[in-house]
């Protein structure tokens, strides 16, 4: 279902658009590949000059080379449009740091500590903690997953929270609620 309708007329002044894409690789890897750009509908002042209604602002490019653990092998960065020509787009070469962490629990923290702030670019950075779920969500699907492991998915959204009837119905070895899991085939008691 949509959102309402808005409670007063509005102008737009801002769009922002991110694209990821997630590959499966001929030599067994995997890549999610993503695109930030930001628009305006009019004509913007930047300190550089005019940015032209619907030129981008900022087009931002990130990929991610990725094992079936999900751990970053290769990364790359590379901006096409940008504020201050020449100087944003000089620390692309840094998102190389990505290499070695593993989209799991904690990466958005190693991220922001390798990329955070004066570190790195802040839209890179956002973009590159918004790919690991769509990079989790690329594996979905490939026959990876370790039956005897918990599934990743389960207690990080309130809906598979381990506890819940959900989890009970569709994950039932490790569901950790006080109410009996109903067993297949059998009806439910009330």
């Amino acid at each position: 279902m949509p959102l309402t309708e808005p409670k007063a007329k509005r102008e737009p002044l801002h769009l922002r658009q991110i694209e990821i894409r997630g590959y499966k690789r001929e030599d067994g890897l995997f890549e999610i590949e993503g695109h930030l750009t930001d628009t305006k509908p009019i004509d913007f002042k930047l300190a550089q000059g005019i940015r032209r209604a619907g030129e981008p602002v900022h087009s931002m490019w990130l990929r991610l080379t990725y094992d079936r653990t999900l751990t970053i092998v290769d990364a790359e960065a590379s901006t096409d449009a940008m504020p201050y020509v020449g100087t944003c787009d000089r620390i692309t070469p840094d998102y190389k740091k990505l290499v070695g962490l593993t989209m799991r629990t904690g990466y958005l923290r190693h991220v922001k500590e390798l990329l955070g702030g004066v570190r790195g670019c802040t839209h890179l950075t956002e973009l590159a903690g918004t790919m690991a779920t769509a990079a989790f969500q690329t594996l979905a699907g490939q026959g990876i997953s370790d039956p005897h492991r918990k599934p990743f998915q389960l207690d990080r959204c309130h809906a598979l929270e381990a506890s819940t009837p959900l989890v009970a119905k569709y994950y039932p070895k490790w569901y950790t609620g006080s109410e009996p899991v109903p067993v297949e085939g059998e009806p439910e008691r009330h």
